[in-house]
């Protein structure tokens, strides 16, 4: 009897899922704020670049893990365990759509937006150089640094809006997990 709760996938979905809801959260409502109040620019600047790759790939990874690990019914008629339960025409709304939106928002703030901000930080200190002055300092700043800022503030803002996304999602199939343990 112990050991069969080791070959069920259901341990291994309920441990991914909290392991996606509290990092989301934490990341999202914790430790990015307290970071942003409490260290000084560049070192809260450090902390989210070294963070933002793991995170990310978290976002991006466990969806995936949670579709395989989907634990189907117990009914022979039900659907299925894994992949094939989670495509189940039963269940696309409630378990495929939130998993798949996650997915591809953790996967666009991965391999897109990641990218992309990274590159406007390095454009931006480069440009610091230039200017003699950094970029989070009052203005004015030169008119390259100004599209820059612009640019990060418009990469930041759709990366967080994903990141929201991504929570909701979660959440979302928080509540289709819970009704199926009624």
């Amino acid at each position: 009897m112990a050991g069969s709760a080791f070959s069920s996938l259901a341990p291994y979905h309920i441990l991914s899922y909290g392991t996606l809801l509290g990092t989301s959260f934490f990341h999202t409502f914790v430790n990015g704020i307290t970071m942003f109040r409490v260290l000084e620019r560049p070192a809260f600047s450090a902390a989210q670049s070294a963070l933002f790759p793991i995170y990310f790939s978290l976002q991006t990874a466990l969806p995936v893990l949670l579709a395989l690990t989907y634990p189907g019914s117990s009914n022979p008629l039900g659907p299925a365990s894994g992949l094939a339960g989670v495509f189940d025409d039963a269940n696309r709304r409630d378990t495929l759509l939130p998993l798949a939106v996650a997915l591809a928002t953790g996967a666009a703030n991965l391999l897109v937006l990641l990218p992309v901000t990274k590159q406007i930080m390095a454009d931006r200190r480069e440009q610091e150089k230039k200017d003699g002055k950094k970029s989070y300092h009052a203005g004015p700043h030169s008119p390259e640094m100004t599209a820059l800022n612009k640019q990060f503030g418009k990469t930041h803002g759709i990366s967080s809006v994903l990141n929201l996304a991504t929570f909701a999602a979660i959440v979302a199939y928080g509540f289709t997990l819970a009704a199926r343990l009624s």
